[in-house]
């Protein structure tokens, strides 16, 4: 288990939403089956559209507050960067 930031969207340029876990995997299927109640699951986010690993949980919960207070288009152009077609990411932790 490793702490990890990761973002969720329900369609390209649709909702965000970002979390922090140490347990990705579990965490994204959780997300998918709609296990978790609250945002992700009122608005139906559940693709992996970005992730990243942290040594620390406290860096973790750093970097998530960090990308939470960027501004709306900032994440987009992140996730663009990063991941231009919003691809599902799911398979590729999945395994």
């Amino acid at each position: 288990m490793q702490p990890c930031v990761y973002i969720l969207a329900n369609k390209k340029h649709g909702t965000i939403y970002i979390g922090v876990t140490s347990h990705l995997v579990k965490r994204i299927w959780q997300h998918k089956n709609h296990m978790v109640d609250g945002f992700t699951k009122k608005y139906n986010v559940s693709q992996l559209v970005y992730f990243e690993m942290h040594s620390t949980m406290l860096d973790a919960i750093t970097r998530e507050k960090k990308l939470k207070n960027w501004k709306r288009q900032w994440k987009i152009d992140f996730l663009e960067a990063s991941n231009p077609a919003w691809d599902d990411l799911w398979e590729s932790i999945n395994h």
